[in-house]
């Protein structure tokens, strides 16, 4: 077939492709030779003059007669419709045959890189009659071409179909596709192998995709690449299952296949990199919301597992690694008793060793997984205060970036709330003079929870005491309860850390004698709040009456 008459065959292709849509009679067939029409023009189109000259003449003979129907159809001026469907039948027949054919001519050997006429990829204003010419030539060039030029037609699709999401449900209509990609998730050459996941990957990214690719196996062929592919191949499959299990009925799926254990093998595999292991995690914390998966792993030691993988120099899989923790154990005791018994608290602490060269975005993951994991159990938090998180949280307040200052905080404050142990361990550690100093934070949340935490710490006999030698601390407080300053909600906090003070003499000496005394008095003349007023009724004994007369009288 010369290159003249080649074009002019793929035009009529390409016509009859479009006038088929017009068709309203016997639909079912024409949308199966419309299917055939497409891959005999991306066969045809591929191929180079010289390869195809012998099958020319059938080929064009075929087309005509195909024409020829195609026009009886529109123009319903056929004779009978069981002769009509008979000989829609033999087209469809013949078409097959002349694809065969021409796959049988490429697979010889005459389609090359350096005969083969390369198809440009549509523009992006391009029709969809385009594009899907554009995928078939690209599902020809994969089927069969040679190794580079199934590699090279993989990096075009993926190109197109991760830019548009148009490619994707043309590529997805095609059922052909699919089953080519996934024989290729399970090819002897890597390259082929690693292309074909980054475009199985794009698609499992969309939900209708995720449906067509588990009902085509993929998730077989994906623990397969897991298990045997390349680093690359890994990571990739790795991905794709991470988007595929996003809905727990493919948890299953990957279960059912064998795919937790090699997952779990991969995370406790000292060879694995740090990539590998972190899209592993991700697929397993998906695997985790269904309770009998989350069962099997952790009578797999997948706690003991992930632990040591917080150690890791690899700051990822650290964030990983403790995210997978908590996701585990976040409503689980046994679990969080596990991670106890194996360890889990120390090396938490370790990670927020300041010593360590380690950023702050893993410090404040490690944190709040102390906070989510171990301040409900009396005993956690007792072996918190031994091993010196106190210590670690007063480091943090004091010269920690913004960001984990203010988490620092936070947890300190949640720390006192959980038992006596702690309000004196925080207050043996200095941390009243810093939730004092907090009260002048710009952010009011900052303030009130400073505020909030005083008032709860000075409650404890020892903090009071060290909290009343603190001349200064004690002027502050009265000095924000000026009536303009501030919020009544914080007010509410500071007077009651003052009615605390009140219940030794020295703090109430030390009160009265205050230049800011008189706000006190302000606040409860103005009747702005009631705990003033009984502020005030606390501080009038006998023994202070003539001082405080003296003073808001002056």
């Amino acid at each position: 077939m010369g290159g003249e008459q080649r074009e002019t065959t793929v035009e009529l292709i390409s016509f009859l492709i479009s006038l088929s849509h017009s068709i309203r009679v016997f639909s079912g067939r024409w949308q199966l030779i419309r299917n055939k029409l497409e891959d005999l023009r991306s066969s045809l189109t591929a191929g180079d003059s010289h390869s195809l000259s012998g099958v020319s003449p059938a080929i064009a003979t075929t087309v005509e007669d195909c024409h020829e129907q195609a026009q009886r159809c529109l123009d319903l001026s056929y004779s009978g419709k069981l002769l009509m469907q008979s000989d829609l039948d033999a087209i469809l027949g013949k078409l097959e045959g002349h694809v065969k054919k021409l796959n049988e001519i490429h697979r010889k050997g005459f389609l090359s890189n350096g005969y083969a006429v390369v198809v440009s990829k549509p523009g992006l204003a391009a029709s969809k009659e385009d594009m899907r010419f554009y995928l078939r030539d690209l599902l020809t060039r994969i089927k069969v071409g040679d190794c580079e030029m199934k590699k090279q037609a993989l990096v075009n699709l993926y190109e197109v179909v991760v830019l548009d999401e148009k490619y994707v449900t043309l590529m997805l209509q095609i059922a052909e596709f699919v089953h080519v990609l996934l024989d290729f998730l399970g090819s002897g050459e890597a390259e082929i192998q690693d292309e074909a996941i980054k475009v199985v990957s794009v698609v499992a990214g969309f939900d209708y995709g995720k449906g067509v690719l588990v009902a085509a196996g993929v998730i077989a062929s994906l623990i397969r690449v897991l298990e045997c592919g390349s680093e690359l191949g890994k990571v990739g499959a790795a991905r794709c299952l991470q988007k595929l299990t996003e809905n727990s009925d493919n948890a299953w799926s990957v279960s059912s296949h064998g795919g937790v254990t090699s997952l779990l093998k991969i995370c406790d595999s000292v060879d694995c990199k740090g990539e590998l292991i972190n899209s592993a995690c991700g697929v397993l914390r998906n695997l985790a919301g269904v309770e009998e998966i989350k069962r099997f792993m952790v009578e797999e030691n997948v706690v003991s597992t992930f632990i040591r993988l917080v150690r890791s120099t690899d700051e990822t899989v650290q964030v990983s690694s403790v995210d997978f923790i908590q996701n585990i154990a976040s409503e689980d005791e046994l679990v969080r008793q596990m991670v106890v018994k194996e360890g889990g608290i120390r090396v938490f602490l370790h990670v927020l060793d300041p010593k360590l060269t380690c950023s702050s975005k893993t410090r404040e993951v490690v944190m709040r997984a102390i906070e989510n994991l171990c301040f409900s159990s009396p005993g956690s938090v007792s072996i918190l205060i031994t091993y010196g998180f106190v210590d670690q949280l007063l480091y943090y307040v004091r010269n920690g970036e913004v960001s984990i200052q203010e988490l620092a905080l936070k947890v300190a404050i949640r720390l006192y709330g959980t038992s006596e142990e702690a309000k004196k361990a925080l207050g043996d550690a200095g941390f009243m003079a810093e939730l004092v100093k907090f009260l002048t934070a710009k952010s009011f949340e900052v303030r009130e929870m400073a505020a909030e935490a005083l008032s709860g710490m000075v409650m404890v006999p020892k903090n009071r005491k060290r909290f009343v030698q603190d001349d200064q601390s004690i002027a502050l407080l009265l000095q924000l309860l000026e009536p303009n300053e501030g919020n009544s909600n914080n007010k509410k906090f500071l007077i009651s850390i003052l009615m605390s003070l009140t219940s030794c003499n020295s703090g109430k000496k030390k009160i009265v004698s205050s230049g800011y005394a008189k706000n006190i008095e302000r606040l409860a003349e103005a009747e702005v709040s009631s705990d003033a007023k009984r502020l005030v009724r606390k501080l009038a004994t006998n023994r202070f009456r003539s001082m405080l007369s003296g003073i808001w009288h002056s």
